[in-house]
C-alpha cells in the first residue's frame, strides 16, 4: 500500500488492508494518535527528529575545536554532581557540575595552555553524584563510547574517555551497499547471524581484525548478503550473548577498538554486505556499578520505579518509553550506530516483551486479535517502536529493521503512516521451533507435509518475514542444533569420508540441505543463518561461566572443518553456497508467496512454483519415484538448476543433471500443465524453463 493522498491520516489505512480490525478501528486511531502528539512534541521542543536523535552530539563528552570538553549529563534525581577521572587526579572538587532546570548537569574543561585537550585519550573517567540523603555515588556516563575491563582486578568496567588523534581514527572508504531487493541487486535478504568473539576455532575471545579478516570474505563466498552482529554493545557478562547491555553507546571492547569495528564494517561494505545492529531496547543490564541503573541515585532515572520497571524472567531493568530523556538517549542510540559506525540497520532484541505489559510470560498467542489491542499492550513501548522506526526511515530510507516478535502482532511490519509499527521484516519464530519438535518427537514417516507447508506460509499477508531453521537460539546449551538432532550419534566418529557412510549420516546430510531449503524457498521474504550452522556445526553454544570450568571449548565455531577435504561438513557448507548464490540469480525471496500445488502425506511430496522456478521435495525416507508427475502453470522444456543429491553435496548423483523436462497440455494439481520427473528420497529438485 503506497502513500497515497486518498488513503486515510489518522493511521486507519492498516484496515483498508486487513479488514479484520476493523472492530479495533478505535484503538488503533489512538495509538496512531499518541505517536503523532510525541512527534510534534519532538518537532516543537526539539526541532525534529533531526536534531534530537543527535543526543550524543550535545550529552556525555563533546570535545569543541579549542580541544575544551562539555560534558552534560541528565541526572534529575541527583542535588550534587561532579567530573572526575585520571585528567583531575579524581578530585571531587575540580570539576563540579551546575545543573539546568530539567536536570541535566554540565561542566566545562577548558583546553591545557598549549591548545591540546586536557583529558587524555583512553584515560579513565567518571561521573560522581550526591544524593538528597548527602551520600555519594560514582558512575559511568550513560553517554560513554569506551569502556573497557580490567579482569584482573574486578569485573566492573571502567569508563574512557575515546578521543584519538585525527591520525589514529579510522576514516570509511567504502559507501554502503546498494539497497537490498532491487532489480540489480543481490537477490532478497540473506543474513548471516554471527558473534565476533565465537568466530574463531581457537579456544578464546575472537577480535573485529579476525573477524574482518576471516569471516567476511567466508560470509561473502556463501552468498549472504547481509551479516547480523550480535553482542556489539557492552555487556558485563559474557554468557549473555550480549542481551545484558551496560553501555549502550560503547562497543564491546573484548573484541578490540572502535577504529578495528568500523575498519570491519567498511571491509564488509566493499565486499557489497549490509551491516546490521543486533540492537537490545528491550531491556537493560541491573548492574548499577557500570550500568544504568540507579544512575543518578534514584531507582527511575531511565527506568520505570517499582515491579514495572523489572523484568522478572530477564532479571534486568525496563526502560520508560514515555519519557522525553529516555527517548533522547534511545533514538540517539541507533542515529549513534548508523552515522559513527555506519551499520545499515537493526534487528531490535525482544520486542514481544516491548509490545506488552506481560513481556510475553506465560502467555499463549492465540492469534486473537484482542490480544493486540487490548489493556495488556505497552502504548508507551509501542510508541516508541514506531517513532524509531519512522525516525530510521525518514532519516535513512533504505534502513532494514527486524523485529523479533513472537506475539504476531498485526502491522507490525506496515509503515507508521498508516498505522503500522514500521518494522520492514518480522522474524517467523514459529518454523525453527517447528523443525525441533519434528525431529524430537516424531519418526521420518510421521512428518505431515501439509503442516510443514501451512507453518512455512502461515504468514501476514503484505508483511515481510524472515524465514530461518535456526538462529542462535537453537544453537545455545540445553538445546540441541539441527545437525546435532540429526546425527549427534555419530558426528564425532563417522564425518569422515574415509569412513563409511552410516545411514544415520546418509540421512542428517540429506534432511539438513532439504530442511535449509525449503525455509530459504517457502518460509519468507528474508532467510536467515546462524554462523556455524550452514556447515552443521558439530557442537552446541556455552560460554565459559563458573559451571564449566570458565571453558572456551564450546564458544568457537571451527571453520577448520569446512577446509579439511575429508570431512563430510564441506558438502553441506558448498550446498549453502549454491543455495544462496542461486537466490541471487533468480531472486525468489523478493518475488510474490509460492503457489504450493502438492502436500502429499503418502508420498511425503511437497511441490511448490516461485520466481517462474519449480521446487519439488521428497521427505520420503526411502521412496523414490520414476516418472512422478508434478503440475506447474508455466508450459515448455524445463531443466534442472539444483539437484541435492549431486556428489559435491554429499549426495549420490542419482539424477541426470542434463535431462531434460517437456511439460504436457494436461490440468494437474490444479496447474495448466504437467511434468513427470525421476525424484529420489530425501531430495530436493529445482526446475527452470529452459
Amino acid at each position: 500500500m503506497s502513500n497515497t493522498s486518498d488513503m486515510p491520516t489518522d493511521g486507519t489505512a492498516i484496515v483498508k488492508l486487513d479488514p479484520w480490525l476493523e472492530p479495533f478501528q478505535g484503538s488503533i486511531k489512538h495509538r496512531f494518535s499518541q505517536y503523532a502528539k510525541l512527534k510534534e512534541q519532538i518537532v516543537n521542543s526539539e526541532g525534529g527528529y533531526e536534531k534530537f536523535s543527535r543526543g550524543y552530539e550535545e550529552r556525555g563528552f563533546v570535545v569543541d575545536p579549542r580541544g575544551g570538553v562539555t560534558y552534560r549529563e541528565w541526572a534529575p534525581g541527583a542535588v550534587g554532581a561532579r567530573l572526575i577521572g585520571d585528567f583531575n587526579n579524581w578530585s571531587h572538587s575540580a570539576n563540579p557540575m551546575t545543573r539546568d532546570e530539567y536536570g541535566v548537569w554540565s561542566c566545562y574543561v577548558p583546553p591545557l595552555a598549549d591548545g591540546s585537550c586536557a583529558i587524555p585519550h583512553d584515560s579513565m573517567v567518571k561521573v560522581s553524584f550526591t544524593k538528597p540523603d548527602g551520600t555519594t555515588v560514582d558512575r559511568l556516563p550513560p553517554w560513554i563510547k569506551r569502556v573497557t575491563q580490567d579482569l584482573s582486578v574486578s569485573p566492573v568496567y571502567d569508563a574512557r574517555f575515546w578521543n584519538p588523534p585525527k591520525s589514529e581514527q579510522y576514516t570509511f572508504k567504502h559507501p554502503r551497499p546498494k539497497p537490498i531487493g532491487g532489480s540489480d541487486s543481490t537477490g532478497g535478504l540473506k543474513i548471516y547471524e554471527a558473534h565476533v568473539g565465537i568466530s574463531t576455532p581457537d579456544p578464546k575471545v575472537g577480535t573485529y581484525v579476525e573477524f574482518r579478516d576471516n569471516v567476511l570474505p567466508r560470509i561473502a563466498e556463501l552468498g549472504y548478503n547481509c551479516i547480523q552482529m550480535m553482542a556489539i554493545m557492552e555487556h558485563a557478562y559474557y554468557a549473555s550473548f550480549g542481551y545484558q547491555v551496560t553501555s549502550f553507546f560503547a562497543i564491546s571492547s573484548r573484541y578490540g577498538t572502535p577504529e578495528e569495528l568500523k575498519s570491519l564494517i567498511d571491509r564488509a561494505h566493499e565486499l557489497g554486505l549490509t551491516v546490521l545492529l543486533d540492537v537490545v531496547h528491550s531491556h537493560a543490564s541491573k548492574n548499577a556499578e557500570d550500568g544504568l541503573n540507579y544512575f543518578d541515585g534514584t531507582d527511575h532515572c531511565y527506568f520505570h520505579e517499582g515491579a514495572r520497571g523489572r523484568h522478572e524472567l530477564w532479571d534486568s531493568r525496563l526502560f520508560n518509553y514515555g519519557n522525553h530523556e529516555v527517548m533522547r538517549f534511545l533514538l540517539s542510540n541507533l542515529r549513534f550506530y548508523m552515522d559513527e559506525y555506519m551499520f545499515d540497520g537493526f534487528r531490535f532484541d525482544g520486542v514481544t516483551s516491548m509490545m506488552y505489559k506481560h513481556h510475553g510470560m506465560g502467555v499463549g498467542f492465540s492469534g486473537g486479535y484482542h490480544e493486540y489491542f487490548g489493556d495488556d499492550v505497552d502504548l508507551e513501548a509501542v510508541n516508541y517502536l514506531m517513532l524509531a522506526n519512522d525516525m530510521l526511515h525518514e532519516l535513512y530510507p533504505n534502513v532494514i529493521s527486524i523485529a523479533e516478535d513472537v506475539s504476531g502482532m498485526p502491522a507490525l511490519c506496515r509503515s507508521v503512516y498508516e498505522g503500522g509499527v514500521g518494522f520492514d521484516y518480522r522474524l517467523s519464530m514459529a518454523i525453527p521451533d517447528m523443525w525441533i519438535k519434528l525431529l524430537k518427537e516424531k519418526t521420518d514417516d510421521q512428518w505431515e507435509i501439509g503442516n510443514i507447508a501451512h507453518v512455512l506460509t502461515n504468514r501476514r499477508h503484505a508483511e515481510k518475514s524472515i524465514a530461518y531453521a535456526e538462529s542462535h537460539d537453537q544453537a545455545l546449551v540445553g538445546d540441541k542444533t539441527l545437525a546435532f538432532w540429526l546425527m549427534d550419534a555419530e558426528m564425532y566418529t563417522n564425518m569422515s569420508d574415509l569412513s563409511p557412510l552410516t545411514p544415520i549420516i546418509d540421512r542428517g546430510i540429506a534432511l539438513h540441505k532439504m530442511i535449509r531449503f525449503v525455509c530459504h524457498t517457502l518460509g519468507g521474504e528474508g532467510y536467515l543463518n546462524f554462523e556455524g550452522n550452514e556447515f552443521g556445526h558439530p557442537e552446541w553454544m556455552d560460554f565459559p561461566r563458573e559451571g564449566n570450568g570458565s571453558s572456551f571449548q564450546h564458544a568457537r565455531r571451527q571453520f577448520n572443518l569446512i577446509d579439511d577435504p575429508m570431512l563430510r561438513y564441506r558438502y553441506l557448507y558448498e550446498f549453502d553456497k549454491v543455495m544462496n548464490n542461486l537466490e541471487t540469480q533468480y531472486k525468489w525471496l523478493s518475488a510474490p508467496q509460492a503457489y504450493v500445488s502438492l502436500k502429499n502425506e503418502t508420498d511425503k511430496m511437497l511441490v511448490f512454483e516461485r520466481a517462474g522456478l519449480l521446487f519439488i521435495f521428497n521427505f520420503h525416507p526411502s521412496e523414490s519415484f520414476v516418472d512422478y508427475r508434478v503440475g506447474v502453470e508455466t508450459p515448455g522444456k524445463y531443466k534442472i538448476i539444483l539437484n541435492s543429491d549431486e556428489k559435491r553435496f554429499g549426495g549420490h548423483d542419482r539424477v541426470d543433471m542434463k535431462g531434460e523436462y517437456f511439460t504436457t497440455d494436461f490440468p494437474w494439481n490444479d496447474r495448466k500443465n504437467f511434468l513427470q520427473v525421476y525424484i529420489p528420497a530425501r531430495v530436493v529438485l529445482v526446475l527452470s524453463p529452459a
